[in-house]
């Protein structure tokens, strides 16, 4: 439950309605990653086909799936320091990378300007084709990645002026293409987080 940020959170939720990829730019405290991870909550319930798919990927990695198939959507958050191999997937015996163990979910990138260029233009084709080949020599892998993305960043203000020119030059037009929503999100006030006027749950949301 979030207080604050109405107009936001209505953004929010047409996105998750309809899948859109998301660009949320504010200052540091103003609740981004926060709002970031409430998503999955609001999503539809997966399907038993996904709740397959997502279970399946997750198994590939040696993930502990006891407790059976995976019906909660994921959540993948990785530090802007990640390798493409760890992103996208690859090795020797190619396994599947964030992007792939966010399938059916969603993918945050936070502090998006901070991902090399190399890395973020690696994503452009798996987020259009919501999927990824990885080929070796002697075979080649596909892994799904329908994701939702969700990218957070500080104004460019925020940032010293000679900086701020290098610092949007990072992210390159291709990709803000396939962004869907651009949503500015301001810092809350004392006053509205105080307000006991109950916000919505995620689950009167979904």
């Amino acid at each position: 439950m979030v207080r604050g940020q109405e107009t936001v959170k209505r953004a929010l939720e047409i996105a998750a309605s309809g899948g859109h990829n998301i660009l949320m730019m504010g200052p540091p405290g103003s609740g981004k990653t926060l709002l970031a991870r409430c998503l999955p909550s609001i999503l539809p319930p997966l399907s038993y086909e996904e709740a397959l798919e997502t279970t399946t990927i997750h198994s590939v990695m040696g993930q502990d799936l006891s407790q059976g198939l995976i019906f909660e959507r994921p959540f993948r958050s990785p530090h802007h320091s990640i390798s493409n191999k760890a992103l996208i997937g690859g090795g020797r015996y190619p396994m599947p990378g964030q992007i792939s163990m966010a399938h059916n979910g969603v993918l945050f990138l936070d502090e998006l300007p901070e991902f090399t260029r190399k890395t973020l233009e690696a994503l452009r084709q798996p987020i259009e084709e919501g999927q990824v080949q990885l080929s070796r020599a002697q075979y080649s892998v596909t892994y799904p990645c329908n994701v939702m993305l969700v990218c957070s960043m500080n104004p460019s203000d925020q940032v010293d002026g000679p900086l701020s020119a290098a610092y949007l030059k990072k992210i390159s037009g291709p990709l803000l293409d396939r962004i869907d929503l651009n949503l500015e999100v301001s810092a809350v006030s004392f006053e509205k987080l105080s307000n006991t006027v109950a916000a919505e749950s995620s689950a009167q949301i979904r």
